[in-house]
């Protein structure tokens, strides 16, 4: 299996053409799927927005962004979606009032801060504690607001569940024997973050315990958790109300697997 980094909304572009067989496309995924793409969701690693929104120093507040540059990974991603409704919390409305800009996944949002680009931009770990490092300014910490967003999600197409069941459950089974050593191995887990993250390993470890908080028990989440992770994408679809949650999650094959795994010791 071969790991591929890119956007996630070109992730989503790649798995629906067929380029790639799973994506980790996250709530960048939500908008397409309720616009008709035939992809569901299979698997969440976390169910609670990792992402800061950090600014230049002199920036003190949400509303002090208006008339002013924001950097996201691309527009119609997760970040972008969760920056337009804090954005609309106070009074702002992104696109009009704030200027938002696609300008690449991981760091390079942080470079961009930094480089003067934007004047501000949504961060993800480990860009947000380099931004920190830097002086920049915190503006909202997502992880500590009441929305959900699904991330770290296995996505697969209607069209791959249907010619090759198969490989998605085998997909899925690594991936929750992973997810389990992730959740319950701390110092392994950040011996792994240093590696490929390339930091240090107490700043890895300060990653891990920003993460742990977010987990989902195991990679399944409940029918309310799925229904609060549209709220904030159904107005940018035109939806006056919620799809069936069928037509976009399938957490089927992870129960099953989970079931597998524990009737053989493990502990999902």
């Amino acid at each position: 299996m071969q790991l591929i980094v890119m956007p996630s909304a070109i992730g989503m572009q790649a798995l629906l053409g067929g380029n790639v067989k799973f994506s980790t496309a996250g709530g960048a995924g939500l908008l397409p799927i309720l616009r008709g793409a035939p992809v569901r969701f299979m698997f969440t690693t976390f169910s609670r927005p990792m992402f800061w929104l950090y600014s230049r120093p002199d920036l003190r507040s949400v509303e002090s962004l208006k008339g002013k540059k924001v950097g996201v990974s691309s527009l119609g991603s997760g970040p972008d979606s969760l920056l337009r409704e804090i954005l609309k919390k106070h009074g702002l409305d992104g696109g009009r009032d704030v200027a938002i800009m696609a300008v690449g996944s991981g760091t390079a949002r942080f470079f961009a801060l930094q480089a003067g680009s934007v004047d501000a931009a949504m961060l993800s770990i480990p860009a947000n504690l380099m931004a920190q490092e830097a002086g920049f300014r915190e503006l909202v910490s997502f992880i500590e607001q009441e929305w959900i967003e699904l991330q770290g999600t296995v996505n697969v197409t209607d069209q791959l569940l249907t010619s090759d069941p198969g490989l998605v459950e085998k997909f899925i089974r690594a991936t929750l024997k992973g997810f389990i050593h992730f959740r319950d191995q701390r110092s392994q887990t950040s011996a792994i973050l240093t590696r490929f993250l390339r930091t240090k390993e107490d700043a890895a470890g300060k990653i891990y315990d920003l993460m742990r908080p977010s987990l989902t028990q195991d990679g399944v989440v409940s029918e309310e958790i799925q229904l609060k992770s549209l709220e904030h994408v159904i107005d940018r679809a035109g939806l006056k109300a919620a799809p069936r949650l069928d037509r976009i999650f399938d957490y089927s094959v992870a129960v099953r697997v989970r079931q597998e795994l524990r009737a053989k010791g493990w502990k999902p």
